[in-house]
């Protein structure tokens, strides 16, 4: 059984590559994480769940920042979209999962953006922690691929249609 928190899982889009542009119409996720193993286990399930989503997918907290700021290659909103979502491994390069939820919860542009939590262990005061802090769900990993799947494909219109209820731009 797949051990999940206070979360609901995002949908993802199978990419072209692991440091890709995936164009979309529809809602962008912002996949945070610097293990390739784990970011492809993520778009496969999101893919055979059939969900329809752009995936953009970052390998450190400083370059979530960049991406979200439109700083660098990332000014090309045509290219890397706004997010709707923000997948946020805690064990990134340069500056942690959690520093980066403080910093998106501080800026006034991204206080409403959905951030979940992705981490390798459930641990109760992460938990707090990253409530605290105002992450909205957590998915601890690995899981199951099954049940990856399932919690995806049951739950993956959550997220989007929050962010359109949340007026973000996608």
């Amino acid at each position: 059984m797949a051990s999940f928190a206070f979360f609901r899982v995002a949908p993802i889009l199978t990419p072209r590559g692991y440091d890709l542009v995936v164009m979309s119409e529809k809602l962008t996720i912002l996949l945070a994480d610097d293990n390739a193993d784990d970011a492809l286990l993520l778009q496969c399930a999101c893919s055979e769940a059939g969900l329809d989503y752009g995936l953009m997918v970052v390998q450190d907290g400083a370059e979530v920042i960049r991406y979200l700021q439109g700083e660098e290659r990332y000014a090309d909103r045509a290219a890397y979209p706004m997010p709707a979502l923000l997948l946020l491994d805690l064990n990134l390069p340069r500056m942690d999962g959690m520093a980066v939820l403080r910093w998106v919860r501080q800026e006034p542009s991204f206080q409403r953006l959905p951030v979940i939590i992705v981490t390798g262990s459930l641990d109760e005061r992460l938990a707090d922690r990253a409530h605290a802090l105002g992450a909205n769900g957590l998915l601890v990993k690995p899981v199951a691929y099954h049940d990856l799947v399932e919690a995806i494909r049951q739950e993956g219109k959550h997220w989007a249609h929050e962010a359109e209820l949340a007026g973000l731009p996608h």
